[in-house]
């Protein structure tokens, strides 16, 4: 099992890095649209107060972004060619195959995300504190970006129309993040349905230890720490639940 996995992960890398101009021009894009939408909503300016909690939204908006579309488009590509079909036939269980897929696209997003953060703290000079606190939030947040990525591998194996709905997710949690404005600064009515998405629960937890001081027992407290964990659960929950259910039907539908 060890070796299809370390297989799969090995298979998965050498193919992104294979096309490095992708990735830079991914990067190229991520950082001056951040850097541009920062200073037109701070009409001429970079607001200080507001970039180090944005950055880290952005951050978790790059990190689902770049899993999601690595995943899903190896995928996607493997059913067109037909190896996916081929890799069926292995003595390993499907979610082993997946499991490799879901390594590759965290260790590739984990990179761009890092990467596009880094350029925006060293050309404005953006300080985000550093607290212990705040490990355990973003765990979590990182367990529920692969949790979701995960769903939309699911949505790919039987639903032709999955690049769509990737991207509308994708541009749902861009707008509502809080990767434009803090959390804090929206309307409850707007507030409410945003914590449903990916990534905006964890944003609010790690942001609330880093620039608010609160301790894990505070956040605990106020619910938000609660209802994350409950989120990255349901997440990973149907994410597994529909991919058994998809793979089943993926196999009787060969087409």
């Amino acid at each position: 099992m060890l070796d299809v996995l370390g297989a799969e992960i090995g298979k998965g890398l050498r193919v992104q890095l294979a096309h490095p101009i992708g990735h830079i021009i991914t990067l190229l894009i991520s950082t001056v649209m951040y850097l541009g939408l920062q200073f037109v909503l701070g009409q001429g300016e970079l607001r200080q107060d507001l970039l180090p909690q944005t950055l880290i939204a952005i951050g978790a908006y790059w990190f689902l972004q770049y899993a999601a579309l690595v995943m899903v488009a190896d995928l996607i590509e493997e059913k067109r060619t037909g190896t996916f079909a081929q890799a069926q036939m292995s003595p390993a269980p499907p979610w082993l195959p997946m499991l490799g897929r879901l390594v590759t696209a965290s260790l590739f997003g984990l990179v761009v995300a890092a990467v596009a953060a880094l350029v925006p703290m060293l050309v404005a000079g953006i300080t985000v504190p550093l607290r212990w606190a705040a490990v355990l939030p973003a765990l979590l947040l990182g367990i529920n970006v692969l949790a979701f990525t995960f769903l939309l591998a699911a949505f790919a194996l039987v639903s032709p129309m999955i690049g769509a709905l990737q991207s509308l997710f994708a541009a749902l949690v861009l707008l509502l993040n809080g990767s434009f404005l803090p959390l804090a600064l929206y309307p409850e009515w707007l507030a409410v349905p945003a914590r449903f998405l990916p990534t905006t629960l964890g944003i609010e937890a790690i942001t609330q230890t880093l620039f608010e001081g609160r301790s894990l027992g505070d956040i605990w407290t106020s619910g938000t720490l609660p209802w994350l964990i409950v989120h990255t659960l349901a997440l990973t929950a149907a994410g597994g639940l529909l991919f058994v259910r998809n793979h089943r039907r993926a196999l009787r539908e060969p087409s």
